[in-house]
């Protein structure tokens, strides 16, 4: 069993918590993930590490609430505990001989987005961060991203904070201007991160992209988050997350991760059922 040692809701939809794992505290690395379970009937879902803390022995999650299980662990307050938390799994996010990064983050992304940052930050290179929401009411991170950022930019699709507009659009203001990236980190939605691609190509600039397919084991047994890379099958599990961008096949993996659109709505309103009658 692992305790909740800290909850703290980022905006209606997203929540955060650090979760007592000392021994994934202690080798967990920027752009790993971890695979939990709420309870022992629970399904196991995948979430990226979004910060580790080494001495307090704390891994830190961010999630958002869309299905039944993360519903589930939304509900446990801190001081609960939840039945299962494995990791660190995955590779780590590569940062040897880049200078200067862009990292681009759309929605609960940034939550990924930023450990990425600040690992970057501290290894001294120069780091521009985009980061992109629906609306005001939903940016998060944002003090944390200033804090890892020599350059900091913040869209919302409305307008209501930040500049109108799509994570794109600056990312190629600045390489018309004359910035010269290393690397492009994209973290968020397949469709934001198929656009960054289209937006990089022409210039040639290194692209990764951080893909979250279906996944059950974690281990690259059961198959369920291959993807076509390269023209190859390549499982996010263990090859990944990380890939490059300019080799994902977008509309194969978009295709596939809207296949259990509709079981997982069912789910989320048997769950809200069950809720409820919980507080009654």
């Amino acid at each position: 069993m692992y305790r909740i040692a800290k909850k703290r809701v980022l905006n209606p939809t997203v929540t955060m918590m650090d979760i007592s794992a000392p021994l994934v505290a202690a080798k967990g690395r920027a752009g790993q993930f971890i695979i939990l379970r709420v309870d022992g009937d629970g399904e196991r879902i995948p979430l990226t590490i979004a910060g580790c803390d080494r001495q307090k022995g704390t891994v830190r999650i961010i999630f958002q609430v869309v299905g039944a299980t993360t519903m589930a662990l939304n509900a446990k307050a801190e001081g609960d505990f939840i039945q299962d938390f494995v990791g660190p799994l995955g590779r780590p996010t590569q940062t040897d001989g880049i200078r200067k990064v862009c990292i681009v983050g759309g929605g609960v992304g940034c939550a990924i987005a930023l450990p990425v940052a600040q690992e970057f930050h501290a290894l001294g290179a120069e780091v521009h961060s985009i980061v992109g929401f629906r609306s005001r009411e939903l940016v998060i991170l944002e003090d944390e991203f200033r804090a890892c950022s020599d350059r900091l930019t913040i869209m919302t699709d409305d307008g209501s904070y930040g500049r109108h507009g799509v994570v794109t659009a600056p990312l190629k203001e600045y390489i018309e201007n004359g910035e010269r990236y290393d690397m492009v980190i994209a973290i968020g939605p397949l469709i934001m991160m198929k656009f960054v691609v289209a937006t990089t190509r022409p210039y040639s600039i290194p692209t990764t992209v951080s893909m979250n397919p279906i996944m059950i084991d974690g281990t690259g047994m059961c198959g369920g988050c291959r993807l076509t890379v390269g023209g190859k099958t390549r499982f996010a599990c263990v090859d990944g997350p990380d890939f490059d961008g300019f080799e994902v096949d977008f509309d194969e993996a978009m295709a596939r991760s809207s296949m259990y659109a509709d079981f997982e709505r069912r789910e989320r309103e048997e769950s809200c059922n069950l809720l409820k009658q919980e507080v009654k």
